[in-house]
């Protein structure tokens, strides 16, 4: 905040959340702390590109103005988001009962021997915030492997055993990993059984069937 012998200015950097094709809004408060009537006047190096509401106005004693700053929307960003725009706020004490209509450019000229008080301001771009990249179904760290279930039950796409040792390294701790080693021990063992079971079963179709052909 600047404390001026006429007006308190807050704050000194006019910071705009820069988004591209957007236009975005700061704002100034003006504090009059004497018992005279200030009037003030905002300019900028860029007119173009900035809308000041209200640029002139007069403040009253012992009250506040706020003056929004809008900036038109950009389709380019800045290089390393730096800004080289100023602004200058401009005051001068004036009779009591002075209006905004009542301002001229000669309260400011102080070749005319008005004591104009004068304010530098800087502006400043921010970045936005950029939300969390998504991440990928099945990339997530830790996750266990996926496949699909065929209608008799059976998983497809990745062996039961590397199923159930992810199951049991994400709901065991560390005090049961010997009973999990044991069920996965298990479980590979049955699944062998029933690839025995499974080709037996396979040779006996075969047999009968040509013992029929004949």
């Amino acid at each position: 905040m600047s404390t001026g012998d006429l007006l308190s200015i807050e704050p000194l950097e006019l910071k705009f959340f820069f988004e591209l094709k957007k236009q975005i809004s700061c704002s100034l408060i003006l504090s009059n702390k004497t018992d005279s009537y200030i009037a003030f006047k905002v300019k900028t190096t860029n007119p173009k590109k900035y809308c000041v509401r209200p640029n002139t106005g007069v403040v009253m004693p012992q009250s506040t103005c706020d003056v929004i700053v809008t900036m038109q929307a950009q389709k380019d960003a800045p290089a390393d988001m730096q800004c080289k725009d100023k602004f200058l706020l401009q005051s001068v004490k004036v009779d009591d009962g002075t209006t905004a209509k009542d301002i001229t450019a000669e309260m400011f000229n102080k070749e005319a021997g008005h004591v104009v008080e004068e304010c530098k301001l800087r502006v400043v771009y921010v970045s936005p915030t950029q939300p969390p990249s998504p991440v990928p179904e099945g990339s997530e760290e830790g996750s266990s492997p996926r496949g699909s279930v065929s209608d008799n039950g059976n998983v497809s796409g990745v062996d039961s055993a590397a199923v159930a040792r992810a199951f049991v390294e994400r709901h065991e701790g560390p005090e049961k990993s010997a009973e999990g080693k044991a069920l996965i021990s298990r479980l590979v063992e049955e699944k062998n059984n029933a690839i025995q079971q499974n080709n037996k079963l396979c040779q006996e179709l075969v047999r009968v069937y040509k013992i029929y052909t004949r």
